[in-house]
């Protein structure tokens, strides 16, 4: 009789071996290198705001979310409110609430244990692979897309915690001089172009852009929690327009047909 264990590592053994497991990967590796740099930026900078080399650890594996770390980070060092540092963190992660809407009909089937831990593994670049890769497919996609979902976050994971950690080790012995703040920033714009995939986005991006530069004055980095809003704001707006675009054309493009009956 075959134990939980053993069927739990046959399920594994199948995953890995799956060829849409290795085209989840390779559609990871091209962009790669961009998140790496962004994970050691992120190591390097937790150490440097102030926390220990264990507290630091324990966040990048927790926490896996670059952007809620160096948000969190300037705060905590500022001796800001524990509830303004969760407030900015929950807001930068917004996001993700709307990933999970979109992620939804794929992941439902799945216990509530399994869902939460597809939650802590999923990226915007992963939600950007999976979702371009399956959205509209069938079910006979479905056998293809967990294999595919596992290959790139597993790579995602592994390749951001590695360089993470070496940050982290590292940090001391990197000169502030070096410049990485920059590098980093430069590896985002890099990683959020990539996500770039419509006008909607595009200016919805350029909107919180905007919002961030306009409210830099503000205390405790709060220009990020007013670049969010706007960016939030202007692509809810738009994307209502563009859907109510499409539906005036279709009924104009009905109504000869209504017309005629």
């Amino acid at each position: 009789m075959t134990t939980p264990a053993a069927r739990r590592w046959q399920g594994l053994r199948d995953t890995i071996r799956h060829p849409h497991f290795r085209i989840g990967v390779r559609d990871m590796a091209g962009v790669n290198l961009g998140l790496s740099a962004w994970a050691l930026v992120t190591g390097v900078a937790m150490v440097k705001g102030g926390l220990s080399v264990p507290l630091a650890l324990l966040m990048t594996f927790t926490v896996y979310a670059g952007s809620a770390q160096l948000t969190a980070i300037p705060m905590i060092a500022a001796g800001a409110p524990l509830w303004v540092i969760w407030a900015a963190a929950v807001c930068v992660n917004l996001r993700f609430v709307i990933f999970s809407a979109q992620w939804r009909p794929f992941f439902r089937r799945f216990p509530l244990k399994r869902r939460l831990l597809l939650g802590y593994l999923s990226t915007d670049l992963s939600f950007v692979m999976f979702i371009k890769r399956f959205q509209g497919t069938g079910a006979d996609a479905e056998p293809l897309q967990m294999p595919y979902f596992w290959g790139s976050v597993s790579l995602n994971w592994l390749s951001w915690q590695v360089f993470a950690v070496a940050g982290i080790l590292m940090a001391n012995a990197v000169p502030t001089h070096w410049g990485l703040g920059f590098a980093g920033v430069l590896a985002l714009l890099g990683l959020s172009y990539s996500l770039v995939s419509d006008r909607v986005t595009a200016l919805s991006a350029l909107v919180a852009g905007a919002a961030a530069v306009a409210a830099f004055a503000l205390p405790l980095r709060l220009n990020i929690l007013v670049a969010i809003a706007a960016g939030v704001c202007a692509g809810l707006l738009l994307d209502r327009g563009r859907h109510d675009d499409a539906g005036r054309r279709m009924r104009e493009a009905l109504a000869p047909d209504k017309a005629g009956e």
